[in-house]
């Protein structure tokens, strides 16, 4: 019965709200009406104590001066259901100027001796102020009770609690209960201010973290947590989403101010956290003067822009003073997305979208000609390991060939630097595409150290990068949200972990260290259990791994590694200023030897069997085992 007419009602709301007009009529017939009351209560209901004909006569007045406040102060705008102090403040702001304005009308009435209407008496005033203020609060609260009576209706809404009882937690509170169609029922914020726990904040307790626990949790049958604190350490956030990630809870995150449309907030805005603040890992520290030094009015080359790491190297180079970035890709589509993307920031950064192919020699001469860049960052190339293990063939021609002859134009056309993207499979490699990236780095080494050239020849190496295309964690959120089953290769595989922007970041700072010839190598922080990211993402998703969501596992792919690298035993380790930069010291490469015997593949590369092309990488990369090697052992 009681839940029926919660329903009835909750559906008037849905379907009505009093439109502005409305509610002014309402208050303007409060205010009428209210006046005459407190003639009424002025003289103990005696009528005749009192000319009525100046009574109707000044309550017009009164309308009138109270309706020009209720203008001014825009009492009337905001949506009577879900009132707060600041209508509050409306309503007594546009009494208070009313009776005051009013006053001095009665004052200077009775000093110049005019017409009855304009001589109110202040007693009057006062009461009727009073009563104004009661019925237009008593108006508003009335129609909110109703409305948080009926929102108690519905047994399909979650129970939430948010973590952050400050600003931002009240904003996140007042958006739940604003959207009639949100799935959330507020039970209270969490928060660590001692000072306020055990208290009520907009009327909602405030608990300390202690109470994350499976009893309380299910208890309060508490289905999500949403995240509102505007500026919270990677690490105590971190902290927060392992305390309840085990309990089975949904967790949200409430964006950053600067992201809100149009300045402001709604449901569909809440996200889920992602899996990358679960690293806790802190801000990068760059050094901004030098990177601005080594980028201010030159022209910037970066490869493979429309990729993952190309397009966020793009995006980070837009708020240096370039003269102007080419941004080159053989992807069409991408490549205009992120010209759209560019376009939209407006940010005034002069940059030019070329697509071409960085292993056709005509192409490449013709972007060097025509836009002579003296900062290259080459970030194209092949990376997805089971493709290239089956393509040879083109991995080399890719990788190794694209890398010759941008590095090879670098020179020619005096760029003062070359940023190569390495990655840490290149680390003791067992697969295609980690032999022809350990290939690029000892080329690129070797060009760093020939005679009577002055590009600077950088490399950067790194893991997986979270988000990037292809990488496990878009693959593991399409098999969650298709219902299933998440694969695995293998129960023990671990890998490095870092984000785009952290990755681009210090590719910049790196680029611009030293004078070339170095390998830099960053900190991914400790190897994560691939089986770990599977379960968490799961359970972000507000799923039970093995119950709601099954995880299998396929066995390791041909050149697949069990863990990876970041250093190999012949490359000792030495530290930079940079606390997550550090250097992996390589013997000197025989730049002649290299590079004929990498020219002689490229000249007959599709002369050659796959098998071929792979034993003849084996001969120059010292520690390369193939897919056949590993299945013989």
């Amino acid at each position: 019965m009681i839940n029926n007419l919660k329903s009835r009602i909750f559906q008037i709301f849905q379907e009505h709200s009093l439109p502005r007009w409305l509610v002014l009529l309402i208050d303007m017939i409060v205010v009428y009406f209210s006046f005459l009351i407190a003639y009424m209560l002025r003289y103990n209901f005696e009528t005749f104590a009192f000319d009525l004909n100046v009574v109707f006569r000044q309550s017009f007045m009164i309308l009138s001066i109270y309706a020009l406040f209720m203008f001014v102060f825009k009492s009337y705008e905001g949506m009577i259901r879900h009132t707060t102090i600041k209508d509050t403040y409306k309503i007594i702001m546009a009494t208070f100027s009313a009776v005051a304005t009013l006053f001095i009308v009665t004052v200077l009435s009775r000093q110049n001796d005019w017409q009855p209407i304009f001589n109110v008496s202040l007693s009057i005033l006062l009461i009727h102020a009073g009563v104004v203020t009661i019925l237009l609060f008593f108006f508003r609260v009335f129609i909110k009770f109703f409305y948080e009576f009926a929102l108690t209706y519905s047994q399909e809404r979650k129970n939430v609690l948010i973590y952050g009882s400050g600003d931002m937690g009240i904003v996140v509170k007042r958006i739940i209960e604003g959207d009639t169609k949100s799935q959330y029922r507020l039970k209270g914020f969490i928060d660590d201010n001692k000072k306020i726990q055990g208290k009520k904040v907009d009327g909602y307790p405030v608990y300390s973290r202690q109470v994350l626990v499976k009893e309380f949790i299910e208890k309060e049958e508490i289905k999500v947590l949403i995240i509102s604190i505007s500026k919270i350490s990677p690490v105590r956030k971190k902290e927060v989403i392992e305390s309840v990630i085990q309990l089975g809870c949904e967790i949200l995150d409430t964006p950053s101010i600067d992201t809100w449309l149009n300045g402001t907030l709604d449901v569909k805005s809440l996200k889920k956290v992602k899996f990358e603040d679960l690293l806790g890992r802190d801000p990068i520290s760059l050094d901004l003067e030098k990177i601005q030094e080594g980028l201010k009015g030159k022209t910037i080359l970066v490869t493979g822009a429309a990729g993952s790491i190309g397009s966020e190297i793009a995006r980070q180079l837009m708020r240096f003073d370039t003269k102007r970035l080419i941004l080159l890709d053989q992807a069409e589509t991408p490549s205009f997305y992120l010209g759209e993307e560019l376009k939209s920031k407006n940010s005034g950064c002069n940059y030019k979208i070329v697509i071409g192919d960085v292993t056709r020699p005509e192409v490449m001469e013709h972007v060097f000609m025509t836009y002579k860049p003296e900062v290259v960052f080459h970030a194209a190339a092949y990376k997805h390991v089971p493709m290239m293990e089956v393509h040879p063939h083109e991995a080399f021609r890719v990788n190794v060939g694209g890398t010759k002859l941008v590095s090879e134009l670098a020179i020619k056309y005096h760029a003062e630097k070359f940023v190569m993207i390495s990655s840490d499979k290149a680390v003791n490699p067992t697969n295609v595409m980690g032999a022809t990236k350990k290939l690029c780095e000892l080329m690129v080494h070797a060009q760093s150290k020939r005679k009577g050239i002055k590009t600077q020849f950088i490399t950067t190496r790194f893991g997986n990068v979270l988000g990037s295309n292809g990488s496990v964690i878009p693959l593991f959120n399409k098999q969650i949200s298709e219902g299933g089953p998440v694969t695995i290769t293998h129960p023990g595989i671990t890998r490095f972990f870092m984000t785009i922007p952290e990755a681009c970041q210090l590719v910049l700072e790196a680029g611009f260290m030293g004078n070339g010839g170095q390998i830099y190598v960053f900190d991914m922080g400790e190897p994560v259990r691939v089986l770990d990211v599977a379960t968490n993402l799961i359970r972000l998703s507000g799923l039970e791994p093995y119950k709601d969501i099954k995880i299998k596992f396929v066995g390791l792919r041909p050149g697949e590694k069990l863990y990876e690298e970041l250093f190999s035993n012949d490359e000792p380790m030495m530290p930079t200023h940079h606390p997550k930069i550090s250097i992996a010291q390589i013997a000197d490469s025989d730049f002649e030897v290299i590079y004929s015997r990498i020219d002689k593949m490229l000249g007959s590369l599709y002369k050659m069997s796959e098998t071929k092309v792979i034993e003849e990488m084996q001969e120059i990369v010292p520690g390369y085992k193939s897919k056949f090697e590993l299945i013989d052992l």
